[in-house]
Order: structure tokens, then C-alpha cells, then sequence
């Protein structure tokens, strides 16, 4: 009795073991991972953020992105210092994740055959298997742990196949080859730690859709990416639409503040410091009166001016 216990529980494990050993993330576990998220999904459970939403975050600036996201306790989202195939670009997007590891034999075996079951392509590298699920307003996103020579995760046949599926390009912790091809796909884009003229090797894919590290951010599928030619952000889903309307409101605040004090109508303390009533009442009028279209409409801002003490 006692060995056949122990036989279904070896069973039982080793069943459990098998099913956990995925290449790419269950709907279920991308829900786990960001289930502070309320809103719209896509059937491979990543948050659908709006487009408009993405739209609008272009024209945030990171400093006033990553303010709210410090304020909120995320400090670990940022990472800098990278190559731009064309720096003078802003690029927004909802995050699909790949990790990539030096060759192991075995693992890759296995990586292979779950391939197989899972209904991935079994021609060409397994590097293709994260274009492959991507759609229209993704970011391919990659840990490829800095490796450069030989470790090109794609060049210009693989970006081409990126950009018709996603209109918008890659963030890759690691390198990519022929950056010239790459740089006259109209619209694609790349921040990458560096270009070499290698092909991959020795380098394997062992998850898509999962946690992943990029230098000093921590990213999750379903994130929102800012990125333009000072850095990039990686932003959780369910604080975007709070972000995106807190930076609104700064940039015009600042737009108000700098008019004001070039009027000498304010001193520079009184705007920096939190402001008076006379201010408040000032700035209430003067958006009323924007001359301008606003980036949010009246509703929004004028829930967002009733819960915040400006």
C-alpha cells in the first residue's frame, strides 16, 4: 500500500513537473501575472491597452513617465544606454516577451519537442517563435543577456517579418545584425546593446511570454513600452492610463507655470512650491480656456483635478 502511495505521488509530481515545462506562458498565468489589470485582453491573456492610450503616451517625456511609475513604488523599470537603428523616433507598444540562454544540449531537446506539442515552427531557429505569435501594436522584447557576437537575434528577413506583423519593432538586451537592412524597413525600429556581423549560435530560446530582466528593468508580458533616443520604459499595464493622464496634466502645468513666470505675473518659489488658491483658481481658468486641443478629454481632466491636491 505504502509503495503504490508513493508511486501516484511520484506520478502526480512528475505529471505536474511536465505540464509546468512550457515554452510559451498559459493564458492563465499571463492573467496571474497581471491581474491588477481590469480591462480588455487578448486570447493569449496579455492586457489590451487602447491604441489610443499608446498614442498619447508618444508624447510623454520619460523623466515625467518615470516619476509617476517612482512615486508608485516601481523603481526598477527603466533601462538606458542603448543603439537606435533610428534614434529620432518615439516608440510605444504592449510587450511580448522572449528569454534567451547560452546552448545546453538536453535543454534544447526539450525546448524543441514542447515546441512540437505547443504547434511552433519547426523550420528555421527557435528565434523565430516570438515573431510568430506577435499582432498589430506589439513590441518584441528579448533578454539576450548581452551577448553580442553570435548572438544576433535577428537581421533584416526576421525584422521585416517583425514590422508586417506588429508595425513597430524590437527592444533586445543582447545584439542584431545588418543594421543597414534593418534601418530601411520603413517604420521598424530597434534599441538593441549592439550590432556584430554573426549569425546566432550557441544561444537558445527558452520562454516566451514570461518575467524577464533587461538590464536594470524587470518587464512582464502585457507592459507598455515608451522608448525614444534617451531610454526606454517599461510600464505595467493597469498604471498606464493613470500615467499617461498624471504626465498629461504635468506637461500642462509646466506649460501654465513657464508662461505664467515669463509674464512676472507669479515668483519662481510660488510655482515650484505647492500652489495657492489664487494659483489653482488661475490655472482652472486657464485651462478652460486652452488655446489648444487638449490631450484628454474635459471629463477626464476634470475627474482627475477633483481627487488631486495640485
Amino acid at each position: 500500500m505504502k509503495r503504490k502511495s508513493i508511486l501516484f505521488v511520484a506520478f502526480i509530481l512528475s505529471t505536474c513537473f511536465l505540464n509546468a515545462q512550457r515554452v510559451g506562458s498559459t493564458r492563465e498565468y499571463i492573467i496571474t501575472l497581471t491581474s491588477q489589470w481590469k480591462g480588455e485582453r487578448f486570447p493569449d491573456g496579455r492586457p489590451k491597452v487602447s491604441d489610443n492610450l499608446l498614442e498619447r503616451l508618444k508624447k510623454i517625456s520619460l523623466e515625467d513617465a518615470w516619476g509617476v511609475l517612482r512615486n508608485k513604488g516601481y523603481q526598477n523599470q527603466f533601462e538606458g544606454e542603448w543603439q537606435i537603428i533610428n534614434p529620432d523616433s518615439v516608440m510605444t507598444g504592449r510587450v511580448v516577451t522572449a528569454q534567451y540562454m547560452p546552448s545546453r544540449p538536453d535543454l534544447i531537446d526539450v525546448v524543441k519537442e514542447q515546441g512540437k506539442v505547443e504547434g511552433r515552427a519547426q523550420q528555421g531557429g527557435t528565434n523565430s517563435w516570438p515573431i510568430n505569435v506577435l499582432v498589430d501594436g506589439d513590441v518584441y522584447v528579448a533578454d539576450g543577456y548581452g551577448k553580442m557576437a553570435d548572438g544576433t537575434l535577428i537581421g533584416d528577413n526576421l525584422g521585416n517579418a517583425i514590422y508586417a506583423k506588429s508595425h513597430r519593432g524590437v527592444i533586445f538586451y543582447g545584439s542584431v545584425r545588418d543594421p543597414q537592412g534593418l534601418s530601411e524597413i520603413q517604420g521598424f525600429n530597434a534599441w538593441v546593446k549592439g550590432t556584430d556581423p554573426s549569425y546566432i549560435q550557441q544561444m537558445m530560446l527558452t520562454s516566451i511570454n514570461a518575467p524577464i530582466r533587461v538590464g536594470r528593468a524587470v518587464v512582464l508580458p502585457g507592459d507598455i513600452v515608451l522608448a525614444n533616443k534617451w531610454g526606454v520604459l517599461f510600464i505595467p499595464a493597469f498604471l498606464a492610463p493613470d500615467l499617461v493622464l498624471t504626465s498629461e496634466v504635468t506637461v500642462l502645468r509646466d506649460e501654465f507655470g513657464h508662461q505664467r513666470l515669463k509674464e512676472k505675473k507669479y515668483l519662481a518659489g510660488q510655482i515650484d512650491s505647492e500652489w495657492s488658491a489664487e494659483i489653482k483658481k488661475d490655472f482652472l481658468d486657464w485651462i478652460h480656456n486652452y488655446p489648444g486641443k487638449l490631450p484628454m478629454t474635459q471629463k477626464e481632466l476634470d475627474d482627475y483635478l477633483k481627487e488631486r491636491n495640485y
